[in-house]
């Protein structure tokens, strides 16, 4: 039996001095949730880590995991973190490209043939659509950074998330399968032609296809043999075993009034079966400390432990703005969901990336990149100041409140020392 790799775990929380951190003003972090969000009803319960110079600055858990059945949040509660599973995908397709088997330029179509074909919309319902060829070829990159022409469902603005919504793609309850949304996506026209606008889509689903197709084996099992061991990231998996059923927090909707009621049922969810669809775009559940563990990983530049992901220069690379003509998703987007407005927000290969924090009208670095989860999660790795930040709740929408913009003025606001 091959020897199990030891890791260390970052060091725990001491004195927030040593972080750079006034203690008694990281302490408005549970203050601010408390008063905000858990106190009136909007949020069952919050999980935040602050981890920043090689330590855990901060770490909080309030309120409950699982309201109904009176379970408080702990350190090892599992979450539907939905599309902060995109940028584990957008690693594992790196891997591949480190090792020469797909360039960001290759088309598409080089390994989905059925989709060499694929038109723009110009009019019509479905299935009869009027479309025009794109200007160019759909890439890899486009994929990457979301300018590919593909949509999600549930953004409820043309005909195109219309006929992504009867077919079931990109929906929360995983309908079909990888291979079957393929197949159905070379029906449905682009939005647009790729690399002309930034829309939030199930690309990095796809992406996820296409790491299953170049790999010769199934995604889910590249991401684990790749990634999750190896960096031992043990409770981060495609659904939840039965041994840790009774960790799976609930999930929470937002019901326009200030309240919230029970979405997904931790008894009953979906994600305690493995899964038919294995979506690289939103299907990973994980906990806090998993999650700090690829972090890590990135902001010491592609290795932990003695594990390497990638090399410096390809995160570098996927952390770098890619949106055509370096502009922001302000100039490019399309999208109506909630993270693409942002001011001075560009998007690299998989990550959105501050361009310039002075736009944001938040406080933050050049280069911090970062994403968040349908679910209100969120996290963010800002390289200058040795900073990763982490916050898990489970509330749908994330648009509901601005609580990701609170959290970052909350930390930053705690901070006594830059670097920069």
């Amino acid at each position: 039996m091959p020897v199990q790799p030891q890791f260390s775990r970052p060091a725990a929380a001491g004195p927030a001095a040593d972080t750079g951190f006034s203690e008694t003003a990281l302490r408005r972090i549970d203050d601010h949730l408390q008063r905000a969000y858990l106190g009136p009803g909007k949020l069952a319960g919050t999980q935040t880590l602050v981890y920043r110079r090689g330590r855990i600055a901060y770490r909080s858990s309030l309120g409950h995991a699982d309201r109904e059945r009176n379970v408080p949040i702990k350190d090892d509660t599992i979450f539907r973190i939905y599309s902060m599973t995109k940028p584990i995908t957008s690693v594992a397709l790196m891997m591949l490209f480190e090792e020469g088997r797909v360039q960001l330029d290759d088309p598409v179509a080089k390994y989905i043939p059925e989709w060499a074909n694929l038109g723009v919309f110009q009019a019509g319902i479905a299935p009869l659509f009027l479309t025009r060829p794109p200007t160019r070829p759909m890439q890899v990159v486009d994929l990457l950074r979301h300018t590919s022409g593909l949509t999600y469902g549930f953004q409820n603005r043309t005909n195109v998330d219309a006929a992504y919504r009867d077919k079931g793609i990109g929906a929360f309850e995983k309908a079909g399968t990888l291979e079957s949304w393929i197949a159905d996506l070379a029906r449905i026209p682009l939005e647009f032609s790729p690399g002309e606008a930034w829309n939030y889509s199930v690309s990095t689903d796809v992406v996820g296809y296409l790491v299953q197709k170049i790999s010769g084996m199934p995604f889910e099992q590249f991401v684990k043999q790749r990634i999750l061991d190896p960096l031992g990231m043990v409770d981060t998996d495609f659904h939840v075993p039965p041994a840790k059923a009774h960790r799976l927090a609930a999930c929470y909707s937002a019901d326009g009034k200030g309240g919230m009621q029970l979405s997904d049922d931790p008894a009953t969810s979906s994600f305690l079966a493995p899964p038919d669809l294995i979506s690289g775009g939103g299907g990973l559940v994980s906990t806090t400390d998993d999650y700090l563990t690829f972090c890590r990983a990135l902001l010491n530049g592609g290795e932990l432990n003695g594990v390497r992901l990638l090399g410096p220069k390809t995160l570098k690379l996927m952390t770098t703005n890619h949106l055509p003509g370096n502009r922001d998703l302000t100039e490019l987007s399309r999208s109506m969901f909630s993270e693409a407005t942002n001011a001075g927000i560009g998007f690299g290969l998989g990550f959105a990336v501050n361009m310039n924090p002075a736009q944001t009208l938040l406080p933050g670095s050049v280069g911090e990149y970062y994403w968040g989860g349908a679910a209100s999660t969120a996290f963010w790795i800002d390289p200058a100041e040795e900073l990763i930040t982490i916050f898990m709740t489970q509330l749908l929408p994330s648009s509901a409140y601005p609580i990701r913009r609170e959290l970052r003025t909350l930390v930053y606001g705690a901070m006594t020392e830059s670097n920069v």
